[in-house]
């Protein structure tokens, strides 16, 4: 058994605690742990994930993470975790022993927060009651499970191994077993219909708890889908009849209550995943595991990591140097502006601009850029004047409200002009958008106001 409460384990909405603040302060820190293996490797994934058909040595693994644990809690010294997510891969493949060890260690070199979130990822073929009764007795919380259709025909086409009855058994059994559950869902497939996709997203806010990603197929480099697409063999569909699908998401969700909090994630208020909002708020983690990425503080500094991809690979690089990273890059002020900016226009809560130029060094993009992109329909900065306000959906509200995490609503509305986010439009062209604003970096004017270290 961990440490980690029973009140923890118990509890449906854990307390938030404090999201990033003035002065480069942070009370989250989190741990991602990557899992590599998967059963079957889908066609349009390019997540760092290997089939062993002749299995692995989880002994060997688990002996690897704790090493690389350690090395970590090493070098940026003490912490208390607030939320561990187990991706992969597939993490549902691992034996609930494996998972409560590694939340163990975590513990013991860290200390967990009394209402951590705790995520585990599981695909509906490997999913049973006892195994998910197991990693609830580890301390798992919160699942994610990787429906991504409700149909037989499509879920072949993915690749996926599952059925659409053991997709809806797994979520069964995650509900019986979990406070909170969430799963995935992968539209704007080749050939699918507006039509479709409704009836599909009603089946599926129908099973959903509290939590859904819905995310639209892509076209990653170096896939066999890619190859498909290359080749003519595989068309989706085109970016008007994507922007209908993506509206129709919106339509439905908010119509079952559920706010889109982010880019592809959707959660009923007071439900958002934790972890997720780590990364997009720009807090610390330490990745753990072949090709986990990770921001963490080594003294001053805030260092990029990236690990070896290979799982064996890896595990030997673990077991001679301590650590699996291949790549430990300490980022500059303007690069960590520019990724907090990359991270946090994804939130429907936008960014501060004030602790964006406060994370950079008093650089901030540009208000002429930012009165542009607002023309374009593109930026909200001040909703009062814009075309598009409230929660992203209709012209409801005048402030922008914060997600204040699990278990609590919405924080008290901030009003715009010292933020900017993206509007629906401008979620669709994001990167673009992104682009324009670094490019559109300036310092600005009083920069005593801007000297804490960050």
């Amino acid at each position: 058994m961990t440490n980690v409460s029973n009140e923890q384990a118990s509890s449906p909405h854990p307390r938030p605690l404090p999201a990033r603040g003035r002065g480069g302060t942070d009370a989250t820190f989190g741990v991602y742990v990557h899992w590599p293996f998967c059963a079957q490797k889908c066609p349009y994934c390019d997540f760092n994930s290997h089939v062993r058909f002749k299995g692995w040595d989880e002994a060997q693994f688990l002996a690897a993470y704790k090493r690389e644990i350690d090395w970590v809690a090493d070098n940026i010294g003490p912490r208390t975790v607030t939320s561990i997510f187990f991706g992969g891969g597939t993490p549902s493949l691992m034996q609930a022993g494996t998972v409560a060890a590694i939340i163990e260690h975590t513990a013991t070199r860290w200390g967990i927060a009394p209402q951590a979130e705790i995520t585990l990822e599981a695909n509906p073929g490997s999913v049973e009651a006892g195994r998910f009764r197991g990693f609830r007795d580890a301390g798992v919380n919160r699942v994610s499970i990787g429906v991504q259709s409700l149909r037989d025909e499509e879920l072949r086409k993915l690749g996926r191994i599952h059925s659409v009855a053991e997709a809806k058994a797994a979520l069964e059994i995650a509900r019986a077993t979990f406070e909170r559950f969430s799963f995935d869902l992968i539209y704007a497939r080749p050939g699918q219909t507006a039509d479709a996709w409704r009836t599909e997203l009603a089946e599926a806010l129908a099973l959903a708890g509290d939590h859904l990603s819905l995310y639209q197929l892509t076209i990653e480099p170096d896939t066999p889908y890619a190859a498909l697409h290359a080749a003519g063999k595989l068309v989706i569909p085109d970016d008007h009849d994507a922007s209908t699908l993506y509206e129709i998401t919106e339509e439905m969700t908010g119509e079952r209550g559920f706010a889109a909090y982010e880019v592809s994630n959707y959660a009923r208020p007071g439900s958002e995943s934790r972890h997720n909002l780590l990364y997009w708020r720009y807090g610390e983690y330490a990745g753990i595991g072949p090709g986990a990425h990770g921001r963490i503080r080594i003294g001053d500094a805030r260092t990029a990591t990236v690990a070896e991809r290979h799982p064996e690979s890896w595990a030997a690089r673990v077991a001679e140097a301590g650590h699996g990273f291949t790549e430990l890059t300490e980022l500059s002020r303007a690069e960590q502006a520019d990724e907090m900016l990359l991270m946090g226009l994804r939130l429907s809560e936008g960014i501060d601009l004030d602790e964006l130029a406060e994370l950079g060094g008093g650089t901030r993009p540009s208000a002429e850029t930012i009165a542009e992109l607002e023309r374009l329909g593109l930026l909200e900065s001040n909703l009062r004047s814009s075309a598009v306000q409230g929660n992203w959906r209709r012209n409801e509200l005048d402030d922008i409200p914060m997600c204040a995490g699990p278990g609590l609503p919405p924080e008290k509305p901030i009003l715009a002009p010292e933020r900017i986010r993206v509007t629906p439009a401008g979620r669709l062209v994001l990167n673009a958008v992104v682009a324009e604003l670094s490019k559109s970096f300036q310092t600005i004017e009083r920069m005593d106001k801007f000297k804490t270290a960050v």
